[in-house]
């Protein structure tokens, strides 16, 4: 079963040997970056931190920075596994007899057992911080990076609700810690944070903002997730963990927050202020630049008695964002496929931290397919800010780097096989002349047809017979090699 909390999953891993206990203190200002970035680029453990500098507080960090951890996490034997289990939860057909009628009957029954359970007391309510003690300051809250413009909480859920609907949200945004009771919220301009923000600007009225820290790490990990507008992220973790996730009220806000959470921040943003944040070293491994985003005003800080303090550092890859990233990459393939159908596989380059590059195999059927899967891909979701999609033929292994740059190298014509457009691009890239907005590119690394431009026969890929093949491994051990 996957972890209700943290202390389930330390205790998990220690025994497998995937989690390594620090006893001596560590400063949460640059040294405990440098010590997890060190372990993360060996692929090493995650990292539990028992004595932090100037805080009470325990800190865990690179929980999520491994497939195995991943996998430990979302309680699957491998990522392909469950991604298949979504696939065929997606695939669902209408009932055509009585018996499939039950069948997809008892099916929706379990879709049942995962909608969010709410209960009157929690873990994440036993101890209650007033506006008037310590609040943040009393938190961990790490400098990541030498240029940081201060301290940054790096792994918040951030919970608003749509003013129109009634609907939930729970999104990841960094948050830069201006003092004991105030921080930035980062939300982006394509976030749904936003959205419900900008909803409550124009009936100018403050939002309630309630942000949770640490509990369960299929939550974590659901905050992460592209999923689409108005799907509540918490029935995305019980989908994963097939168990409905606990919540309880907010002490001093309308929301509702996972109670198994260690940590809840309590408070609102106000439409008409906002403030300079950043700037931020970031996942693309430079830093993002310092800009203007609303405040976040902190009344209230309930937490667990023997709270933890959940981090990650985000700069050059490898980092544990990209194990999260590569996860979604897996799981969410399926529902790719159900929009686009000719898609084989999907891999997004940890180099170029998911929103640069996508290289993509489809079962091509006729001559511009690729390009037509090119542009579907910029109108589908957060594809739309991929700066480069590269399209293979179905036969490629994208896992394999040298397959993959052989083809590119050896498939594509310049002037015949690129597509240049321009459009939103992430907010974080830097290279773009505006923020948001720039160029994009296209390659098709096909084998390309008489109608898409090619003036003479493609060549044949050189393959050993099938026969040859089968009689040298029958005798390999003869050869003495």
């Amino acid at each position: 079963m996957p972890f209700k909390n943290l202390r389930q999953l330390i205790s998990s891993f220690e025994k497998t040997g995937e989690l390594k206990r620090i006893a001596a203190t560590a400063d949460p200002y640059l040294e405990i970056t440098e010590i997890t970035d060190r372990i993360s680029k060996q692929n090493g453990p995650a990292l539990f931190f028992e004595q932090v500098k100037n805080s009470p507080f325990p800190l865990l960090i690179n929980a999520f920075g491994s497939y195995s951890r991943m996998e430990a996490i979302l309680g699957a034997s491998s990522l392909d596994d469950l991604a298949a289990k979504i696939g065929s939860r997606l695939q669902l057909k209408p009932p055509e007899n009585f018996k499939e009628k039950i069948k997809a009957f008892l099916d929706l029954k379990s879709l049942a057992n995962i909608i969010p359970k709410k209960k009157k007391t929690a873990p994440c309510q036993e101890c209650v911080m007033e506006k008037d003690g310590g609040l943040l300051d009393l938190l961990p809250i790490l400098t990541c990076w030498p240029d940081d413009g201060g301290p940054f909480i790096t792994l918040p859920m951030v919970i608003t609700k749509d003013p129109e609907t009634g609907i939930q949200n729970m999104g990841m945004y960094r948050m830069h810690k201006y003092d004991k009771a105030t921080t930035g919220m980062h939300w982006q301009y394509n976030k749904d944070g936003t959205r419900h923000f900008d909803k409550y600007k124009n009936l100018n009225r403050r939002m309630d903002v309630a942000v949770a820290l640490g509990g369960s790490p299929l939550v974590t990990y659901a905050a992460t997730a592209p999923l689409p507008p108005d799907v509540d992220e918490l029935i995305f973790a019980g989908f994963l963990g097939d168990a409905a996730i606990e919540t309880v009220k907010a002490k001093t806000v309308d929301l509702y927050v996972p109670a198994e959470s260690d940590f809840v921040l309590e408070g609102y943003v106000d439409p008409a202020e906002d403030r300079i944040e950043g700037p931020f070293g970031d996942h693309t491994g430079f830093y993002s630049p310092a800009d203007r985003y609303p405040v976040f005003h902190i009344q209230c800080i309930t937490h667990r008695k023997d709270a933890i303090y959940p981090a990650t550092i985000v700069g050059k890859p490898p980092m544990e964002d990209c194990y999260m990233a590569k996860t979604t990459e897996r799981l969410f393939l399926p529902m790719i496929k159900m929009v686009l159908p000719e898609i084989v596989d999907i891999e997004l380059p940890m180099e170029g931290v998911f929103h640069n590059c996508a290289m993509v195999s489809i079962d091509k059927k006729y001559s511009g397919h690729a390009k037509k899967a090119i542009h579907a891909l910029w109108g589908l979701g957060q594809m739309a800010s991929t700066k480069f999609i590269i399209i293979f033929d179905k036969d490629i292994d994208l896992k394999d780097p040298s397959a993959v740059v052989w083809k590119l190298l050896n498939n594509v014509d310049p002037g015949r096989d690129l597509v240049f457009s321009t459009g939103p691009l992430d907010a974080l890239d830097h290279s773009a002349a505006y923020a948001n907005f720039g160029g994009k590119m296209g390659i098709d690394a096909t084998r390309k047809t008489r109608e898409e431009g090619m003036g003479r026969d493609w060549p044949e890929e050189i393959k050993m017979s099938d026969e040859i093949v089968e009689k040298v491994t029958a005798r390999w051990k003869e050869y003495g090699l």
